[in-house]
């Protein structure tokens, strides 16, 4: 395959006191390193597509909401009855801990793409054109394990959300789940496949209305908050071992890996292909992301916690629902009849138009490895609708058989996407001159660490 790629530019000092690339020689170094060969001719075609045109699909407040969008379903749906059943201690921990690990974690991440010399190329091509192509087979089969089973997750708990709002608020019948499966799961679906922009304006529409009502519900049940109850609630687990089975869970609750590498090809595209700029801009969109989900999330897993007490919380678990329909069934009070299927919608909505993003990404590049020679023969648009109509059908199936698979896809969503956020960038960062300066520094450092544990410590609850 042959390729001609735009010259990116260089020569500035990276943010952050990184050491100066040299115009000439270093990024030369770094090109030559890109395997290009290693792609296929589709990918050719799609790298063309994403280096068309200087105008972005979004902007930088844009992106700050929709990554939070991302990230944000999986925290308020199922990160209060997991954290708040360990009790007051390692809540606190998790608290502190959480603003470094979102952002270092997924600033790093990013940097595969925003920080690559060559524009246009996601994250599973860089990893594929430095690696070579089976380790970019095997990085992009994880990279599809960790996203499209939560695709399928957020399919499930729509249509139970619908179905329990028309049950329980409207009084109504419940509906053929085919029927009602279909129409939920095509909206979403349909909603974005009218393309990035739209997707984007969409999610930013969903999570206004989200970030008012989380804080609504968060501020309304601070007068029934029982700290001193809470703090002497006593797990059974040791501390220690509560802070690390609390790790998996903050991976999983706040992760938005999903958008990220559309994120930065969408900056990428805006800075021209200037790696400094596009790599500040990437960092302090990410860093607003990070701060607007541990303030707003944080803040409702602690009075959600306080409110129902880590007893509430085993109780909730038990049940096998999410905390805000917990809420709904045992306060029995308009405001929350009303306003919890409300949140609950809007973020199964937005987080599941950014793990879209990711699993139409993964599943492009699987099909341009396994079938070249389909994938060449098809336009990049056309295999897109061809992805929408197997992941509707897909998530439609499950969502009708409605299996309780939460705590499956938190363990195997844990590995995958701690692996994928945490270690796989260590590992370039260590071997291509791209990334040569990020590699030493202590931000990298404590992901690479803090990923080594968090897989650990996910296998070892698995057995």
């Amino acid at each position: 395959m042959s390729t001609t790629f735009s010259r990116s530019s260089s020569g500035e000092k990276i943010h952050g006191g990184l050491p100066e690339l040299h115009s000439d020689e270093h990024i030369a170094q770094s090109r030559a390193e890109f395997q290009m060969d290693q792609l296929s001719a589709a990918d050719a075609e799609v790298i063309k597509e994403n280096r068309a045109g200087d105008v972005p699909d979004g902007n930088f407040l844009s992106w700050a909401i929709t990554l939070f969008g991302t990230a944000v379903g999986a925290g308020i749906l199922f990160l209060p009855i997991d954290a708040g059943s360990f009790g007051f201690w390692p809540l606190l921990f998790a608290t502190f801990l959480v603003l470094p690990l979102v952002f270092f974690s997924h600033r790093t991440y990013a940097r595969i793409v925003s920080a690559s010399p060559e524009k246009g190329l996601d994250v599973l091509q860089v990893v594929t054109a430095l690696t070579g192509r089976k380790r970019g087979l095997a990085t992009a089969i994880l990279y599809w394990l960790a996203i499209y089973p939560t695709v399928l997750i957020y399919g499930i708990s729509i249509t139970n959300t619908v179905d329990s709002m028309i049950v329980n608020q409207l009084n109504g019948p419940h509906v053929n789940r085919v029927v009602l499966a279909t129409i939920c799961v095509g909206l979403m679906t349909g909603a974005f496949a009218l393309g990035k922009k739209a997707t984007l304006w969409l999610a930013n529409i969903l999570v206004y209305p989200l970030i008012i009502a989380l804080a609504a519900v968060s501020i309304y049940l601070i007068p029934k908050w029982d700290l001193a109850g809470f703090m002497e609630y006593e797990s059974g687990t040791p501390l220690w071992k509560s802070m690390l089975l609390l790790l998996p869970v903050m991976v999983f609750s706040f992760s938005h890996m999903a958008a990220l590498s559309q994120f930065a090809l969408d900056v990428q595209k805006k800075k021209k292909g200037d790696v400094a700029a596009t790599e500040r801009e990437v960092s302090k969109i990410e860093l607003i992301t990070a701060i607007m989900l541990v303030f707003f999330t944080m803040f409702f897993v602690w009075s959600c916690s306080l409110t129902l007490g880590a007893e509430g919380m085993d109780e909730a678990r038990a049940q096998n629902i999410p905390i805000l329909s917990y809420f709904a069934n045992v306060t029995n009070t308009p405001f929350m009849a009303v306003i919890s299927p409300v949140i609950a919608i809007c973020a199964i909505a937005s987080s599941y138009f950014g793990h879209m993003l990711g699993t139409e990404e993964g599943t492009s590049y699987l099909i341009r490895v396994a079938a070249p020679s389909v994938a060449d023969r098809i336009n990049p648009q056309a295999l897109r609708w061809c992805i929408y109509v197997f992941v509707f059908v897909t998530t439609v199936l499950v969502a009708v058989l409605n299996p309780s698979i939460l705590t499956l896809i938190s363990a195997v969503g844990g590995i995958f996407v701690a692996f994928l956020v945490y270690i796989v960038p260590n590992l370039l960062f260590n071997k291509a001159t791209a990334f040569k300066h990020y590699a030493r520094r202590p931000d990298t450092i404590f992901v690479l660490i803090m990923g080594l544990i968090i897989m650990g410590v996910t296998i070892w609850q698995m057995f």
